[in-house]
């Protein structure tokens, strides 16, 4: 059971969030988380404070909220026994930021408010929803993130690890073009490195292959090769090759066709005693007709025959030549296993990969050239984000040390140091924050130096000054290694950051409890 102390009001289980129109966190719905059955929270301005003893479910709250703006979750969240957990939350009169993403996702956005919405199954599985439209955990998130700003216990961790500190200081940063730029700038110098790094080892590989290309470039432009040569080749060959009997069987032939008592003067004979009987019957006149034929083909074949053998002759030069042709042809086909034809396609393409390998050649050089032009660009970028951080800083350390001395930290000595070094994808910048507690003492690293009830005044501080455009805070046990004054400062502070924004703070100590709006037991 959570009871609720605002004079004499109490928080029953009821249904989920209403609606309000104070700018934070409305309403809390939970449903079978942990050892929470149902129960509905509503939460006032100014600083609403949970207690209740160690066990009793203020962490569960906490996770509960924490669904909600995106974090990972476990199934073993659900209550035993049931299917799915609920955690719903109700957002009155949201920024112009949180409406302006919601339309460009096309979420209705009535009267100025939004519900997140986080379901966890008990099979492993969340749905995300805004406005009980079902969305992405990384929308869940963005819209969450402007809305509510959450301390936990291991946030101190977060001051305990130099990597972290940039980031702490480009929130602070009210202008965030200067790192905008600069990454783009700087990314876009990543890709032309990665470009750079493909066409070189690409490149290497051409030069590996270039040498072999030109050399089967030359050898196959030497032989000037034709289209169907080989087969061409092949047939001139056998001719030339059989050039005698070539030459002896035209001679047989024109002989047995023009000499003496050849087959043409014995058609010639044939003909002669047909002709006085051809009129006696009809096959005798068709008989003739086609011996007469016969004669005059006969008589033409002789002519060509005797053409042939005129202007055939027997060359041992081209013979010769036809050979060795025959042979460098021969060795080309086999070597590459391609006949003349696909040898020429081969050639085509050699040219061509040794142009592209050429052209990467000339590609590169004009990416080294940006690349350089772009490293220019980072490095100037760099410098400015780096002036821009320096000015800051000094201002970031003007109001946390001035936070803290309220916080009962009078004698702390803040300092941000900035080593630079090469070009990263934060700048040139390497900041860590410095601390000294004591006076006289050089400011050394936080982990160092700080201690938990220091570490939990100097995030406490830093979320003060960080989130004056979150309208929610939430604290809990921001007071861990803390108690009598210093434990009253802190209520105090949260009391003062509640004057302009929503705090929803779980503690132990009363110096904290006694200074909230509201109650949750």
């Amino acid at each position: 059971m959570i009871k609720s102390c605002k004079g004499k009001q109490s928080v029953s289980k009821k249904k989920p969030p209403s609606k309000g129109a104070e700018k934070m966190l409305r309403e809390l719905y939970i449903e079978n988380l942990a050892v929470i059955k149902k129960v509905t929270l509503t939460l006032g301005e100014g600083l609403n404070v949970f207690t209740g003893e160690t066990g009793a479910g203020k962490s569960i709250l906490i996770n509960g909220i924490n669904a909600i703006l995106g974090v990972r979750t476990s199934k073993d969240l659900v209550r035993t026994g049931e299917k799915l957990a609920i955690i719903s939350a109700l957002f009155t009169n949201i920024p112009e930021s949180v409406s302006a993403i919601l339309n460009e996702n096309g979420i209705s956005n009535e009267e100025n408010q939004v519900t997140l919405t986080r379901e966890i199954h008990a099979d492993g599985g969340t749905i995300a929803r805004i406005n009980n439209r079902a969305v992405n955990v990384s929308l869940l998130r963005e819209i969450a993130e402007l809305l509510v700003s959450i301390h936990g216990q291991h946030d101190n961790q977060i001051l305990l690890n130099p990597d972290k500190h940039i980031e702490i200081l480009d929130e602070f940063c009210s202008d965030k073009n200067f790192l905008l730029d600069y990454k783009n700038v700087f990314k876009d110098l990543q890709d032309c490195a990665k470009s750079i790094a493909s066409i070189k080892k690409q490149v290497a590989e051409n030069d590996f292959r270039s040498n072999e290309y030109k050399e089967k470039i030359a050898e196959i432009e030497h032989l000037k090769l034709k289209p169907n040569e080989d087969k061409l080749l092949e047939n001139e060959y056998n001719t030339a090759i059989n050039a005698e009997n070539i030459v002896l069987a035209l001679r047989g032939a024109v002989s047995t066709l023009t000499n003496d008592a050849t087959a043409y003067d014995l058609l010639g004979n044939s003909e002669n005693m047909l002709r006085p009987i051809a009129n006696f019957d009809e096959k005798f006149s068709e008989l003739l007709e086609r011996i007469t034929s016969a004669k005059i083909e006969i008589k033409d074949i002789g002519e060509e025959l005797s053409s042939l053998l005129r202007n055939f002759n027997i060359d041992n030069k081209k013979l010769e030549y036809l050979k060795n042709r025959r042979s460098e042809l021969l060795k080309i086909t086999k070597k590459y296993s391609l006949d003349i034809n696909g040898i020429i396609e081969l050639l085509e393409k050699l040219k061509t990969d040794l142009t592209n390998s050429e052209n990467d050649s000339l590609g590169l050089q004009k990416l080294s050239d940006n690349r350089s032009e772009l490293l220019k660009i980072a490095s100037q970028k760099a410098k400015d984000l780096s002036e821009f951080r320096e000015k800051n800083a000094n201002i970031l350390v003007e109001k946390v040390s001035s936070e803290l001395e309220f916080l009962n930290m009078p004698d702390v000595v803040l300092d941000i140091r900035n080593t630079k070094g090469k070009l990263t994808a934060n700048g040139i910048d390497n900041i860590e924050f410095l601390i000294s507690t004591n006076k006289g003492e050089t400011p050394k690293p936080i982990c160092k130096i700080a201690s938990g009830g220091e570490l939990s005044r100097i995030m406490l501080a830093l979320k003060n000054v960080l989130s004056d455009d979150i309208a929610t805070m939430i604290f809990d046990e921001i007071d861990t290694g803390v108690s009598g004054k210093t434990a009253q400062k802190i209520g105090l502070k949260l009391r003062e950051i509640s004057n302009s924004h929503q705090v929803i703070c779980v503690t132990h100590l009363a110096q904290i409890a006694c200074v909230g709006k509201t109650h949750f037991f």
